[in-house]
């Protein structure tokens, strides 16, 4: 197993998912745990990225409430409801959400003011079910695009244990 973490910045976008894509798999060799990889995942693409807050919100009363589940950076909200901010709306839509500036998205749920752009991605099992999703927050205007969105589905679907993966169909709002 290898326990470091890497810093991708310095890397195109396609060449920092492969790569952490690979790092995940390594360093999860021979791990099933959901919340092991979360957390996981959430370490590796924080510091991997340099991003604001990375964390997952996990689905504990399905078509109605998520709660904060494994993260990295400052304290996350505990509890967002389906369909409200980023999170709930991509929760409830099944669909990865782009954010390319939070103060122009009704509904917006600041947990940290300093956050500018978010990309929420659903994570579904091998049934189909809903059972987080990922959320990515930082500090600049538009730092995620449809790069993004199909790293971080690639990344989900590696713990995820679905082969159908998140709906291909990314939502820029």
């Amino acid at each position: 197993m290898t326990e470091t973490t890497i810093d991708v910045r310095h890397l195109p976008k396609q060449e920092a998912y492969e790569t952490l894509d690979r790092h995940l798999r390594l360093v999860l060799e021979g791990i099933s745990d959901p919340v092991a990889t979360m957390a996981t995942l959430s370490c590796l693409l924080y510091h991997g990225f340099g991003h604001l807050w990375v964390g997952f919100y996990r689905v504990v009363e399905p078509g109605r409430l998520l709660r904060v589940g494994p993260y990295q950076g400052t304290l996350g909200c505990l509890e967002i409801e389906f369909g409200r901010g980023v999170c709930g709306t991509a929760a409830a839509s099944g669909r990865t959400l782009i954010v390319p500036d939070v103060a122009l998205y009704a509904g917006h749920i600041a947990c940290d003011a300093r956050s500018r752009s978010e990309i929420v991605v659903p994570v579904v099992d091998a049934n189909g079910n809903l059972m987080a999703v990922l959320d990515l927050d930082s500090e600049h205007l538009a730092a995620f695009d449809h790069n993004d969105a199909l790293g971080l589905e690639r990344l989900v679907r590696i713990f995820a244990g679905a082969n159908n993966g998140v709906s291909s169909a990314v939502a820029r709002e």
